[in-house]
């Protein structure tokens, strides 16, 4: 995963594709876009999260250690 990759913005650019998803005049062709960039963004969210619970998970097991 690259560094330049933010978690922030990435939810606000999934919230973004909600809004454009619930607009009635949404094309069937942009629904599909859409939806692929969505999964995409969720994909490198959760990946982000699982990055930052080992890492917190490796600090507490430090921390341990050092008592």
């Amino acid at each position: 995963m690259s560094k330049s990759f933010s978690y922030d913005k990435a939810m606000q650019e999934l919230q973004s594709i909600i809004e454009q998803l619930q607009n009635e005049e949404t094309g069937l062709d942009q629904l599909s876009d859409l939806i692929r960039k969505a999964n995409q963004l969720i994909d490198k969210c959760r990946n982000k999260l699982r990055q930052v619970d080992e890492e917190i998970n490796q600090l507490k097991e430090d921390s341990s250690q050092q008592d």
